[in-house]
């Protein structure tokens, strides 16, 4: 199993832009993502410093990608 770093909302948007999600608005402290590739998903991202590991490995499998697959971004 791949190990999980320390990131941030903004970063892990910039990682997911490279997979075709792109921020479509911002509620809160919460920044909305959709794909432009079918299925287009939707996500949610916390703006915070630090995404908790089960949140980070829940955005990363509602993403359609696995950890190794992540990592590589």
């Amino acid at each position: 199993m791949s190990k999980l770093s320390v990131i941030s909302g903004k970063n892990l948007c910039k990682k997911l832009k490279n997979v075709g999600y792109l921020i479509d608005h911002q509620t809160g402290s919460h920044i909305i993502l959709r794909n432009t590739n079918l299925p287009f998903r939707r996500l949610t991202v916390p703006n915070h410093k630090e995404i908790a590991k089960g949140t980070l490995r829940a955005i990363i499998k509602q993403a359609g990608l696995t950890l190794d697959e992540f990592n590589n971004l």
